[in-house]
Formats: C-alpha cells, structure tokens, sequence
C-alpha cells in the first residue's frame, strides 16, 4: 500500500508522507527527559504536536513507563478536587494495564481515594507507583491548556510541582519528567479564577524548562519527505526547487507544508491544468494547491477568523503592519505580540514582527479585504471589468495599471494626502483581487515593506508579475526605487515590472510611462 499525505490525526511513518523528526526527538530525549526536567511544548494548532508526542512515546516506552493523557474533553475532570483526583487515577490505571505493569502495584494504585483529602491520596499513589515501579515513569498530558482556567487546574499544576521539588530534596519519588504540550503556554499563561475576577498571571508551573526545540519544517526536511515520495512515484520533480517554494510559502508550519503536498497530489493531479503527477509537482502546480489551499474551508483558518474577532487589539496590529507598512519591535513580553506569537499570526524577523508565514499573510489580506470591498466603488469597479483584464489565459497587466490609474482618479481625486498614503495599499489590492480572483494570488515581498514601499508580487497561472507601490518622496528616491525595482526583476528573471507611485505634488503629471533598462522594462504609473 503507498503512503499518503496526512493533515488529520497523528502521522504514521508507516502510513504517511511525513518529515522526519527523529533529530528533534532526539534533542527532545537527551536534553530534556535524560536531564529530569519538566517542560511543556506550546506550539500553534495543528503544529504537529500530536504526532510528535505520539512518536516521543514510541521511542521511550522500551526504556521508561510512559503515561499520556489528554485534556481534550476533559471538562467533567476539573469540576472538584475528588473528580480529578479521580478521573486521573481511574485514566492512568488503564495506561498501566496496558503497559503491563505488576498487579501488586495496579491494586495500590486502584485503592479508594479519601472523599475529604483526594489529592493527598493521588500524591501518595503517584510516590507509592513511582518508588516501586521497574521503570521510570514519563507523564505526557496533551491539551493541557483547554481547562487551563479554574483552581482545579492550578491544584493539578500546583500537585506536580511540589513533587519535583520534593524530589529534589530526596524527600519525594514522583515522576521523573513531565511533559504539558498544548497552545498557550502554561507557565505563562493568564488564570481567572472566576468570572467577576481579574485576569492574573497565577500560574505555579515556574519549575518548567524553557523548550528550544524548533518544530518548523526546513527545506532540507521538506526535501528529504518529497525525496520519498519521488522513490515511489518518478514525478520527475526538482525536488530542492519545490522543497524551497513550500517553505518559502509555509515558513514550514507543518499544516501548511502537509496540506500542499497532499492537494498538489490528490486534488490537483489528473486535473485538466494538471493531468500527470509530473505536471503538478511544479512551480505551478505547487502555488495552484497554495492558491487551493488559502481559498479552502478548514479549521486553521476558522480559528484564524475567530481570533481576530475576538482581539480586535491584535486585528488592528495585523492591519497596520499589512495595509500602512507600520513596523514593531520585536517584544515578546507585549501581551499582544505574544497573543500574535502564540496563534503563530506573527514571528521575530531580525528584531522587527514579521507575519508567521506567506499563507497566512495572504489570508489576512484576503479576510481583511472582503470585509472592506462591501462598500468599496473601487472594488466593484474591478468587478465589473475584470473580463477585459484576461486574454487567452494571461493576465494583462499592463492594462490593469491604466485602468487603475483612471479609476483612482475619479474616484479618489478629492481625498487628502493622509488618507491615500494610509490607504494606498489597501485601495490597489481592493482593485487587484476580484481581476486574479480564482486562477491567482499574491503576496507581499516583505523585505521592502514599509510605509514608503512594498512589493507585491502576482501569480496568475503560473505566471509572475510584480508591482512597486510607492510615496513620491522626490525625483531622487524615485530613480532609486526604479533601480531596486530592475534589480528584483533580474533576480526574478522576469523582463517587465509594475511601478505605481502615489504622488501629491500639485504639479505632478498623472498617467503612464514605459523606463528601459539593460532589456527590462518598468511601466510606471503616476496618480
């Protein structure tokens, strides 16, 4: 039986195409579970967590008795002390059945908890298993953040952490690592205790171990995954240039990574653009399924829209840094930041918040921008003429910018310069997306993001055009944003570029002209 892609449950080595995280597991067992340390693993969703745990077992339980909880529908646990006292040791005694331990101690761990002290008894049962057992004991508890809100829990974390502690007094014989992997990290994390209360930070979980472990997907394992599949199907594929163009989209969030190749393969393939497996595992075929993807109903993405509904601080963080070029130092201690880490909405490039990944980005411009082209003349202008922009499959472009530039004209012709050099940006791509709608995408080159100027680069039917947005700050920086225009065309290999510049001199002479340097060409619109 071949394997397949997986982006649902826990991948299986055995069953799925799926990076190789043996060197992570390996750190993970060596720097963390060989030293005693209690950690937790926050990672976005669908990060792998899962899987990665599910592996972690397999590779200790030869060698240590592994005990894995999840706290995913675990409410009815954190209702009193007796309920957790018991639920987890009534959880737990099927794990150690099942992992063959001695009756002796099974009977032990099985007794009647006291009604009036549940915890002080799970507390001598866990001493008592631990003290006794052939094995060390490994605790794993996945979700662990979904009831990470009431004193149950923090009496949970609380119990834990006075057994290590203990531990290392030699007064105590507990479990010898703990590991809590959900979203939010715990150690961190904001507790309310009851609804009339005060957010607090209040969490005892300040024994654990700051986890280093990057969980992105590189290229070179993205490649080594494909090389793979390549062995089974002989696509022909360049496996280092398609292996790069999925990082460089995904940033390897290992959802993204997965959920392209397995469009690309199962969606994509035998298609009439793509009727081979050779012809999808191309540039072309790879940034159809990211185009599929982005447009596709799943869960990522509904938490996505959930989460700017409910921190609309952190929406409007997002929207300055995409539509207004605003830039933010990189402070993970500024709750909104952290927010934006944590849902991995944002990351840390060289100091500055960056968006976590192309995907994301787009679909944030894409949310955004359908909230606002309700009201917008300038987007229902793109609607109504945007069968003229296609001729024979190709997106002309040159047209688009005209087109714009009349359009712009009449209708913002009265706005002031704030207004424009705010909303510039968003006016462009409110035009741009209901012409690419379906066949393309874009995204935002964020290395020349800012206030001043950004690159956006179109794909349409795998074809590439790429368009300068800039403020006129005077002839001088304009010659030099035309020569870094060139230069992002000779490194794209691309002959013809997009220059639109907002200019608010009185004098100014609005329109199109054509610039030739060295064979390549910039059409330059002024408005």
């Amino acid at each position: 039986m071949l394997k397949r892609f997986n982006v649902t449950g826990i991948c299986i080595p055995e069953q799925n195409y799926m990076v190789d995280i043996s060197s992570r597991l390996d750190v993970i067992v060596s720097d963390y579970i060989e030293e005693g340390k209690y950690f937790t693993i926050n990672c976005a969703r669908q990060y792998g967590k899962t899987t990665t745990l599910y592996l972690l077992e397999q590779r200790l339980k030869q060698q240590y008795t592994v005990i894995q909880l999840s706290f995913e529908a675990a409410d009815d646990l954190f209702v009193s002390l007796y309920a957790l006292a018991a639920g987890l040791q009534r959880k737990i005694s099927r794990i150690l059945k099942m992992q063959q331990v001695s009756p002796v101690l099974l009977e032990k761990w099985d007794a009647i908890l006291s009604e009036q002290f549940p915890l002080d008894d799970l507390n001598e049962r866990i001493t008592e298993l631990c003290s006794n057992s052939d094995k060390k004991i490994i605790l794993i508890v996945d979700e662990v953040d979904k009831s990470s809100d009431n004193q149950i829990f923090l009496s949970f974390l609380g119990l834990l952490r006075n057994k290590y502690l203990e531990q290392l007094k030699k007064n105590d014989c507990t479990f010898a690592s703990v590991i809590l992997a959900g979203v939010y990290n715990i150690k961190n994390l904001k507790i309310k205790l009851h609804p009339d209360q005060e957010l607090k930070y209040n969490s005892p979980w300040n024994i654990a171990a700051d986890f280093k472990v990057n969980m992105n997907f590189m290229p070179d394992e993205i490649a080594a995954m494909l090389q793979e599949y390549e062995a089974d199907h002989h696509t022909g594929m360049d496996i280092s240039v398609i292996s790069r163009l999925i990082y460089d989209y995904t940033s390897g969030y290992p959802y993204l990574v997965s959920r392209i190749c397995q469009l690309a393969d199962e969606d994509l393939s035998g298609t009439e653009r793509f009727p081979q497996k050779s012809d999808v595992w191309t540039p072309a075929g790879i940034m159809a399924a990211e185009a599929l993807l982005r447009k596709s109903s799943n869960t990522l993405f509904d938490d996505m829209i959930k989460k700017m509904a409910d921190y609309p601080k952190l929406k409007q963080m997002i929207l300055d840094i995409l539509f207004c070029g605003n830039t933010y130092s990189f402070e993970i201690e500024n709750p909104l930041i952290n927010l934006g880490v944590t849902f991995g909405f944002m990351k840390d490039r060289e100091g500055i918040v960056a968006i976590g990944n192309r995907i994301f980005e787009t679909k944030l411009y894409d949310l955004f921008l359908s909230e606002l082209a309700v009201d917008s003349m300038i987007y229902q202008t793109g609607v109504m003429e945007r069968s003229q922009y296609i001729i024979n499959g190709t997106l002309q472009m040159k047209l688009v910018m005209q087109k714009f530039c009349q359009h712009f004209t009449e209708i913002y012709s009265e706005s002031d310069q704030k207004f424009v050099e705010k909303q510039g940006r968003k006016i462009f791509l409110l035009y741009l997306k209901p012409i690419i709608n379906g066949k393309g995408n874009y995204y935002i080159e964020a290395q020349t993001r800012d206030m001043k100027r950004t690159d956006i680069i179109i794909d349409y039917l795998g074809k590439q055009y790429i368009v300068e947005l800039k403020i006129w700050h005077g002839k001088e920086y304009n010659q030099r944003g035309e020569k870094q225009l060139f230069d992002y065309l000779e490194f794209y290999n691309i002959d013809t570029g997009y220059m639109l510049s907002f200019n608010f001199n009185q004098n100014k002479k609005t329109g199109m002209k054509e610039i030739i340097l060295n064979g390549k060409y910039i059409y330059e619109v002024v408005v």
